[in-house]
Protein backbone atom coordinates (compact mmCIF):
# COMPACT_ATOMS: atom_id res chain seq x y z
CA UNK A 1 0.00 0.00 0.00
CA UNK A 2 0.71 3.15 -0.02
CA UNK A 3 1.49 5.87 2.69
CA UNK A 4 4.75 7.26 2.25
CA UNK A 5 5.74 9.76 -0.99
CA UNK A 6 7.70 12.85 -1.37
CA UNK A 7 6.97 15.85 -3.65
CA UNK A 8 10.01 17.71 -4.25
CA UNK A 9 9.10 20.27 -6.93
CA UNK A 10 8.47 24.13 -6.51
CA UNK A 11 5.01 24.90 -7.20
CA UNK A 12 5.87 26.32 -10.74
CA UNK A 13 7.17 22.91 -12.01
CA UNK A 14 3.96 21.26 -11.04
CA UNK A 15 1.59 23.85 -12.77
CA UNK A 16 3.69 23.86 -16.07
CA UNK A 17 3.90 19.28 -15.58
CA UNK A 18 0.05 19.28 -15.18
CA UNK A 19 -1.08 22.76 -16.79
CA UNK A 20 -2.89 23.71 -13.77
CA UNK A 21 -2.72 26.94 -11.19
CA UNK A 22 -2.39 27.36 -7.64
CA UNK A 23 -4.08 29.70 -5.84
CA UNK A 24 -2.04 32.73 -4.04
CA UNK A 25 -3.37 31.56 -0.46
CA UNK A 26 -2.23 27.74 -1.42
CA UNK A 27 1.11 28.38 -2.50
CA UNK A 28 1.42 30.40 0.66
CA UNK A 29 1.01 27.38 2.63
CA UNK A 30 2.41 24.20 0.25
CA UNK A 31 6.03 23.37 1.25
CA UNK A 32 7.58 20.92 -1.01
CA UNK A 33 8.77 17.92 0.91
CA UNK A 34 11.24 14.99 0.62
CA UNK A 35 8.91 12.80 2.90
CA UNK A 36 5.19 12.55 3.62
CA UNK A 37 3.48 10.37 6.11
CA UNK A 38 0.20 9.90 5.19
CA UNK A 39 -0.82 9.45 8.89
CA UNK A 40 0.07 13.16 9.58
CA UNK A 41 -2.86 13.98 7.37
CA UNK A 42 -1.24 16.63 5.52
CA UNK A 43 -2.25 19.01 3.24
CA UNK A 44 -0.92 18.13 -0.28
CA UNK A 45 -1.90 19.35 -4.05
CA UNK A 46 -4.45 17.70 -5.91
CA UNK A 47 -5.96 18.27 -8.84
CA UNK A 48 -10.32 17.17 -9.31
CA UNK A 49 -12.41 16.82 -12.36
CA UNK A 50 -14.52 19.77 -11.37
CA UNK A 51 -11.73 21.94 -11.55
CA UNK A 52 -9.12 20.10 -13.93
CA UNK A 53 -7.16 23.67 -14.62
CA UNK A 54 -6.92 24.40 -11.04
CA UNK A 55 -4.09 22.55 -7.76
CA UNK A 56 -6.07 22.52 -4.37
CA UNK A 57 -4.48 21.62 -0.90
CA UNK A 58 -6.48 18.94 0.23
CA UNK A 59 -5.80 16.14 3.40
CA UNK A 60 -4.96 12.77 2.80
CA UNK A 61 -6.83 10.56 4.39
CA UNK A 62 -10.47 10.30 3.11
CA UNK A 63 -13.76 11.78 5.17
CA UNK A 64 -16.65 10.44 3.70
CA UNK A 65 -19.61 13.04 3.94
CA UNK A 66 -21.31 10.98 6.38
CA UNK A 67 -18.53 10.65 8.90
CA UNK A 68 -19.00 11.99 12.31
CA UNK A 69 -15.36 12.85 12.85
CA UNK A 70 -12.15 12.22 11.36
CA UNK A 71 -10.84 9.55 12.80
CA UNK A 72 -11.51 7.11 9.38
CA UNK A 73 -8.87 9.20 7.90
CA UNK A 74 -6.38 6.88 9.42
CA UNK A 75 -8.31 3.88 7.34
CA UNK A 76 -8.85 5.32 4.31
CA UNK A 77 -5.07 6.63 3.30
CA UNK A 78 -5.19 4.25 0.32
CA UNK A 79 -8.35 2.76 -1.23
CA UNK A 80 -8.47 -0.72 -3.59
CA UNK A 81 -9.95 -0.51 -7.23
CA UNK A 82 -11.54 -3.67 -6.36
CA UNK A 83 -13.41 -2.94 -3.96
CA UNK A 84 -14.12 0.59 -3.80
CA UNK A 85 -17.59 0.53 -5.74
CA UNK A 86 -19.11 -1.77 -2.37
CA UNK A 87 -17.37 -0.19 0.48
CA UNK A 88 -19.27 2.30 2.36
CA UNK A 89 -16.04 4.74 2.69
CA UNK A 90 -15.65 5.26 -1.20
CA UNK A 91 -18.60 4.00 -3.26
CA UNK A 92 -20.75 7.32 -2.96
CA UNK A 93 -17.53 9.03 -4.23
CA UNK A 94 -15.71 6.72 -7.23
CA UNK A 95 -16.55 9.73 -9.86
CA UNK A 96 -15.28 12.10 -7.62
CA UNK A 97 -11.73 11.60 -9.40
CA UNK A 98 -8.70 13.51 -8.40
CA UNK A 99 -4.98 13.19 -9.80
CA UNK A 100 -2.45 13.78 -6.84
CA UNK A 101 1.19 15.14 -8.24
CA UNK A 102 4.10 13.48 -6.88
CA UNK A 103 7.67 12.74 -7.82
CA UNK A 104 8.17 9.46 -5.71
CA UNK A 105 6.98 7.41 -2.92
CA UNK A 106 8.53 4.41 -0.56
CA UNK A 107 8.05 0.94 0.40
CA UNK A 108 9.59 -1.23 2.64
CA UNK A 109 10.75 -4.98 1.37
CA UNK A 110 10.57 -7.79 4.46
CA UNK A 111 14.00 -9.26 4.50
CA UNK A 112 12.53 -12.02 6.84
CA UNK A 113 9.54 -13.96 7.22
CA UNK A 114 8.08 -12.06 10.40
CA UNK A 115 9.10 -8.50 8.64
CA UNK A 116 11.49 -7.44 11.78
CA UNK A 117 14.04 -6.46 8.90
CA UNK A 118 13.22 -4.45 6.38
CA UNK A 119 14.79 -2.56 3.32
CA UNK A 120 13.03 0.50 2.31
CA UNK A 121 13.25 1.96 -1.12
CA UNK A 122 12.69 5.08 -2.73
CA UNK A 123 10.55 4.46 -5.90
CA UNK A 124 10.07 6.71 -8.99
CA UNK A 125 9.84 7.25 -12.61
CA UNK A 126 13.12 6.19 -14.17
CA UNK A 127 13.71 10.12 -14.76
CA UNK A 128 12.28 11.36 -11.60
CA UNK A 129 10.20 13.63 -12.94
CA UNK A 130 6.60 14.28 -11.82
CA UNK A 131 3.78 12.07 -12.01
CA UNK A 132 0.55 11.22 -10.78
CA UNK A 133 -1.89 8.94 -8.52
CA UNK A 134 -4.69 8.24 -9.24
CA UNK A 135 -6.96 9.35 -6.46
CA UNK A 136 -10.69 10.26 -5.14
CA UNK A 137 -11.62 13.09 -3.02
CA UNK A 138 -14.46 13.87 -1.07
CA UNK A 139 -16.17 17.17 0.76
CA UNK A 140 -16.51 16.28 4.88
CA UNK A 141 -18.18 19.20 6.76
CA UNK A 142 -16.58 19.41 10.02
CA UNK A 143 -19.96 19.14 12.72
CA UNK A 144 -17.92 20.87 15.67
CA UNK A 145 -17.42 23.87 13.56
CA UNK A 146 -18.68 23.47 10.22
CA UNK A 147 -15.96 24.00 8.45
CA UNK A 148 -15.91 21.82 5.50
CA UNK A 149 -12.74 20.23 3.57
CA UNK A 150 -11.21 18.15 0.85
CA UNK A 151 -9.67 15.24 1.84
CA UNK A 152 -8.14 12.47 -1.01
CA UNK A 153 -7.61 8.74 -1.10
CA UNK A 154 -4.95 7.09 -3.06
CA UNK A 155 -6.29 3.96 -5.34
CA UNK A 156 -4.22 0.66 -5.70
CA UNK A 157 -4.24 -2.29 -7.15
CA UNK A 158 -1.95 -5.27 -7.53
CA UNK A 159 2.01 -4.52 -8.01
CA UNK A 160 3.61 -5.50 -11.12
CA UNK A 161 6.86 -7.41 -11.72
CA UNK A 162 8.91 -4.40 -9.79
CA UNK A 163 6.74 -3.87 -7.01
CA UNK A 164 6.04 -7.75 -6.09
CA UNK A 165 9.94 -8.19 -5.75
CA UNK A 166 9.28 -4.91 -2.89
CA UNK A 167 5.89 -4.81 -1.45
CA UNK A 168 7.01 -8.94 -1.40
CA UNK A 169 3.98 -9.44 1.84
CA UNK A 170 0.88 -7.14 0.50
CA UNK A 171 1.83 -7.57 -3.27
CA UNK A 172 0.27 -4.16 -3.86
CA UNK A 173 0.99 -0.73 -5.95
CA UNK A 174 -0.56 2.83 -6.32
CA UNK A 175 -2.32 3.43 -9.05
CA UNK A 176 0.22 5.73 -11.26
CA UNK A 177 -1.24 7.23 -14.27
CA UNK A 178 0.60 7.27 -17.34
CA UNK A 179 0.44 11.20 -18.80
CA UNK A 180 -1.55 10.30 -21.70
CA UNK A 181 -4.27 8.13 -19.17
CA UNK A 182 -4.87 11.09 -16.97
CA UNK A 183 -7.54 13.34 -18.82
CA UNK A 184 -9.39 10.01 -19.56
CA UNK A 185 -9.17 9.30 -15.78
CA UNK A 186 -10.56 12.45 -15.07
CA UNK A 187 -13.61 12.24 -17.17
CA UNK A 188 -14.29 8.62 -15.96
CA UNK A 189 -12.55 5.82 -17.74
CA UNK A 190 -13.27 2.18 -16.19
CA UNK A 191 -10.79 1.46 -13.09
CA UNK A 192 -10.78 -1.87 -14.41
CA UNK A 193 -8.51 -0.67 -16.85
CA UNK A 194 -6.05 0.26 -14.09
CA UNK A 195 -5.41 -2.69 -12.84
CA UNK A 196 -2.63 -3.58 -14.14
CA UNK A 197 0.62 -1.01 -14.61
CA UNK A 198 2.93 -3.68 -15.87
CA UNK A 199 4.17 -1.13 -18.47
CA UNK A 200 4.62 1.91 -16.34
CA UNK A 201 8.61 2.07 -15.96
CA UNK A 202 9.63 2.61 -12.11
CA UNK A 203 13.33 3.28 -10.31
CA UNK A 204 13.81 1.92 -7.20
CA UNK A 205 17.00 2.59 -4.80
CA UNK A 206 17.22 1.14 -1.32
CA UNK A 207 17.69 4.07 0.98
CA UNK A 208 17.72 4.37 4.53
CA UNK A 209 14.58 4.18 5.87
CA UNK A 210 13.13 8.17 6.64
CA UNK A 211 11.30 6.79 9.72
CA UNK A 212 10.95 4.05 12.28
CA UNK A 213 8.66 1.46 11.69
Amino acid sequence: MCYHYKITKKVIKIEERFKAIMSVEDKELFEEKTHINGYNHPWLPAISNKEPHLLHLMSWGLIPFWAKDNKIANSTLNAKIETVHQLPSFKNVVNNRCLIPADGFFEWKHLDEKGKNKQCYSIGLENQELFSFAGLYSKWKNPENGREIFTYTILTTEANTLMSEIHNVGLRMPVILKQQEENNYLNGMDLNELSNREDIKLSATPIDSPLKR
